[in-house]
């Protein structure tokens, strides 16, 4: 069976993994930088390419000795060569063109995108093309249809932040800490999401887009208790004790109810946004989502409900293949070298590190959504 060597490093997770074509992962390792992160509340550029140079070749070296193996055992090196934080894009790529170069391997320039796009599919054996993906991660939500390796076909993107980005957001401002996404989960467990008004931007529009800007502001201010409570009992219940000359109890919500109200807002979204590109298109066998946030299990619940309520099965792959992992990149590069997509000489070594690498490139500019469509 093939094996590939992947590595990934556009953000701040350092990691390395050998996969083979049977969807075993073979070793793999991740170093999260989340403590160096956390006094800023995000991630730092110049740390985190700093991390990335420190740790990448010895997690190498150690990843081949767990397996027993060598670069010789390996089909080829495949690294993230975009989109991402440029500095730590650079550390891995340059890292795999040395790798393949002394080894004489293909290098493979992987679309982190495509790492998460594809990555149910390793998970998932039964999972073929195509599929309604929707991609939700740090710094991306997309609705793709993925008609194949390569092939991608974008419905929908955010024109403002994503929603990986509003949920860091709302633990800052709730005092949660770095990362934020598992802080805001854990804690919206314990409230009630129905208890505060926050809006939900874009619900119902013909627009196919998202928009999550709006959605954390009115966090800021639910926090500052600029917006009332949604309990109409105990309004009616205030009303009336102001009437007899009593004084009116105060509409407090918790944190909780905030953080609660917060992912029931953005769960709303997505499943609306959803429902509108599959009214555009033939409705295809399977409701896929991938990406950090796919993590979320009340996300990864709506989704399969609404997957249900179409006639779709939904997949989505393990929350350890949610976030960034190279084992995803090492699946990609075997995806691309099985079906043609990159030749099996691979990719030239003078490949350039992107910061930026839509996977739909023609797709129509989303209105004011700049650089991030």
């Amino acid at each position: 069976m093939d094996v590939v060597l992947g590595i990934e490093s556009s953000c701040d997770e350092t990691a390395a993994a050998l996969v083979r074509a049977d969807r075993t992962i073979i070793a793999q390792a991740i170093a999260s930088q989340d403590e160096a992160h956390a006094p800023y509340g995000g991630v730092v550029p110049e740390i985190a390419a700093r991390a990335h140079a420190e740790r990448l070749a010895p997690m190498v070296e150690r990843v081949l000795r767990e397996a027993g193996m060598t670069l010789d055992d390996c089909a080829a090196v495949a690294a993230t060569a975009g989109p991402g934080l440029i500095g730590g894009v650079m550390v891995g790529l340059v890292t795999a063109k040395a790798l393949a170069m002394a080894s004489d391997k293909p290098l493979l320039a992987i679309n982190h995108l495509e790492g998460h796009a594809l990555s149910p599919r390793l998970a998932d054996p039964a999972l073929g093309f195509p599929y309604l993906l929707l991609l939700v991660s740090g710094g991306h939500c997309q609705i793709l249809a993925v008609e194949g390796v390569g092939h991608y076909r974008r419905l929908g993107t955010t024109i403002d932040d994503a929603l990986g980005e509003a949920f860091d957001k709302t633990a800052k401002v709730l005092g949660l800490g770095f990362p934020g996404g598992p802080l805001v989960e854990r804690l919206a467990a314990q409230g009630d999401p129905a208890a505060v008004h926050l809006p939900r931007p874009l619900l119902g529009s013909d627009e196919p887009h998202f928009s999550f800007a709006g959605l954390k502001s009115a966090v800021v201010r639910a926090k500052a208790g600029q917006i009332a409570s949604w309990d109409r009992d105990a309004r009616r219940d205030a009303s009336q004790d102001a009437t007899n000359g009593a004084a009116r109890p105060e509409l407090a919500y918790t944190d909780a109810d905030i953080a609660a109200s917060f992912q029931q807002a953005a769960i709303d979204c997505l499943v609306d946004r959803l429902n509108h590109a599959l009214r555009r298109i033939a409705t295809p066998p399977a409701l896929v989502v991938a990406g950090g946030v796919a993590a979320n299990s009340a996300v990864r619940a709506a989704l399969e409900r609404l997957a249900g309520e179409h006639g779709m099965r939904f997949s989505a792959p393990p929350p350890a293949l949610c976030t960034d992992n190279a084992a995803m990149i090492g699946w990609a590069g075997l995806e691309r070298l099985a079906s043609g997509a990159t030749g099996p000489d691979g990719d030239p070594l003078d490949i350039a590190a992107r910061p930026r690498w839509p996977l739909d490139p023609a797709a129509e500019a989303a209105r004011g959504a700049g650089v991030k469509a």
